[in-house]
């Protein structure tokens, strides 16, 4: 493990970033009307710190796990718009690993690397505030059947869409 003088400077951002994405996520609900206590804090804290100090463990798993259940169980109504702040603060935190975690941390981080990262975790967010508002239009409604499989099914459809148009790479004429 790499002790905290020997990181490089934008690893040690990155990984303030890490440790501070859960927390803000949590804290989050209290604007919502559901402040957590003391030990549910203390709990994410614990948990964003090994997730800061081992970005490519199952710990950042954990911590964000934590925040999903304190959010899921903390609320009647899930639509608060302090949950765009919450999904915002997850998915940094998340970038942020992903970048912390490609190399030692003694090693900078290259800012193409960083740009590719930003801009996927962009496109990701950008349709968050779009389904929440959806969601907000259809608050109330009586739920129509098959709306899960239809809403998975699509899911599905856009992941493996995104997957084949990033990952395909134009053919080159062969000279």
């Amino acid at each position: 493990m790499t002790e905290l003088g020997e990181l490089s400077r934008s690893q040690l951002v990155l990984r303030l970033v890490v440790l501070v994405g859960p927390v803000v996520a949590v804290l989050a609900g209290g604007p919502a009307g559901h402040w957590p206590p003391w030990w549910v804090i203390a709990v994410v804290v614990g948990l964003a710190g090994g997730f800061a100090a081992f970005p490519e463990s199952p710990v950042g798993a954990t911590a964000m796990l934590a925040v999903l259940v304190w959010w899921a169980a903390g609320l009647d109504d899930g639509l608060h718009p302090a949950v765009l702040v919450a999904a915002a603060a997850l998915l940094v935190s998340h970038v942020a690993a992903v970048l912390a975690s490609y190399g030692p941390g003694e090693m900078p981080v290259d800012p193409a690397l960083v740009r590719l990262w930003v801009v996927r975790g962009a496109l990701l967010l950008a349709p968050v505030p779009l389904v929440w508002g959806l969601a907000l239009l259809l608050r109330g409604e009586p739920e129509e059947p098959g709306v899960w499989v239809v809403g998975v099914a699509a899911g599905l459809v856009v992941t493996v869409a995104a997957g084949v148009a990033l990952t395909s790479e134009p053919r080159r004429e062969e000279q």
